[in-house]
């Protein structure tokens, strides 16, 4: 909603009555907010998806895959994003890939017809 509101905040910011201008964001901050905005959303959609009642084990790697191909177009298209936040997006999907690791050691792949292959190929 804050980036809707951008023209709004900016008037309002830019009013010399209420003493705010300095805390005005330049157009690099407002791309950083962007961005960041961006990096939130792939993870508040997979927190929703996780969360609802339909999801299941054999969603949860397919969904995991989403999420890291996201993180990493967002880090390799440093155009895009800050220093900052592909920092934390690569710790981010540091993290994301260790807990990927850990379902190479579940047993519950063999038992979904759709992956049961996958690790055999």
């Amino acid at each position: 909603v804050f980036l809707e509101l951008k023209e709004y905040v900016i008037k309002f910011m830019d009013s010399s009555s209420n003493g705010l201008a300095d805390y005005m964001l330049s157009n690099n901050e407002w791309e950083a907010v962007e961005g960041l905005v961006s990096a939130l959303k792939i993870l508040k959609d997979a927190t929703e998806f996780f969360s609802s009642n339909s999801p299941n084990i054999s969603a949860i790697i397919p969904a995991m895959d989403a999420i890291n191909e996201a993180f990493a177009t967002r880090i390799i298209d440093e155009q895009e994003l800050y220093a900052p936040l592909c920092y934390a997006l690569s710790v981010g999907k540091k993290t994301l890939n260790k807990y990927y690791s850990l379902s190479d050691d579940s047993h519950i792949y063999f038992l979904h017809p759709s992956f049961k292959l996958m690790y055999f190929q």
